[in-house]
Parts: C-alpha cells; structure tokens; sequence
C-alpha cells in the first residue's frame, strides 16, 4: 500500500490486518488492509468507527447480523459501510467489534454494537460513502482497501 509506515509494512508482511485515517480535503480516507478479504473489510469498518468514536473500552449491548450480497469488490465495501452509517444515524448503534465471513455467495458480518451515548465521540460522525476513488483489491500481502466518507 502506498505511503505505508515501516510498521505498517512489518505488520502486513506478517499476516496482521489494520487500518489508518489519512487526510483529505474536508473527508475523511480511510485506508484498510488484511490477509483476507473478510478481515480487510472488517478493518475498514473499525476505521470508519475510529475515525468519530473510541471504541476501545465500550461494551457491546447487542449483536447485529448483516449479509451483504456480493456484486462486486467495491459495491460491497460501500454497502457494508453504508449499513453502518445508517445503523448510526437511525438506530444510534456504534460497531464495537466486527466479524465477516464470506457465506454463499454473500458476506456475513456480525456487528457487535453499543449505543452512541456509550463511546466518547471524538469527530464528526459519518454522512456518507464516496463512490471516488473507491477501492477494494488484493495485493501483495492480502486484501487492501480505500474509501472516502463525507463527514
């Protein structure tokens, strides 16, 4: 992945998924990456919660199951993030954790999800997934993926 920090390059060439915000002119780019597509598709997910919430000491209060039917590599990491902009916005529900596996034809995602009023919010929430430049591949380690969200 371009631009990648040493770490982020050791990290990859061991097998080990992540993601990281990098700046864009009044959006937010998200970058992922995984050894699998499932697990880079999870990445991306944890990297739209990051980029307004911190997560990281909140409980989840229920289970969400999404299945998302596969038309293609990037239609499908829109539609997952869509789901979780609109599961903000009409539930209040932040994704503290995240599983996916591909099933039949379709990609299941558990979403483990805690209310908005349960996770310190620390930038403008998401309004939408950018179709420019949206991207979703594999590459040399793995899977990789970029997306812009209008905040």
């Amino acid at each position: 992945m371009a631009g990648e920090t040493g770490d982020e390059h050791a990290a990859r060439r061991r097998g080990e998924g992540g993601h990281r915000t990098v700046p864009h002119t009044a959006d937010v780019r998200i970058e992922a990456w995984g050894p699998s597509r499932e697990q880079c598709l999870a990445e991306a997910v944890r990297g739209l919660v990051e980029c307004f919430a911190d997560p990281s000491h909140a409980t989840a209060e229920a289970m969400r199951a999404v299945r998302v039917t596969e038309h293609g590599d990037a239609e499908v990491l829109a539609a997952l993030l869509e789901e979780v902009v609109f599961r903000l916005e009409v539930h209040g529900e932040v994704p503290v954790d995240v599983e996916a596996v591909s099933s039949g034809g379709a990609l299941d995602v558990r979403l483990s999800v805690a209310g908005l009023d349960a996770v310190p919010v620390t930038g403008a929430p998401p309004k939408a997934v950018s179709w420019n430049e949206l991207r979703l591949a594999p590459d040399a380690h793995g899977w990789s993926c970029a997306v812009t969200v209008d905040v």
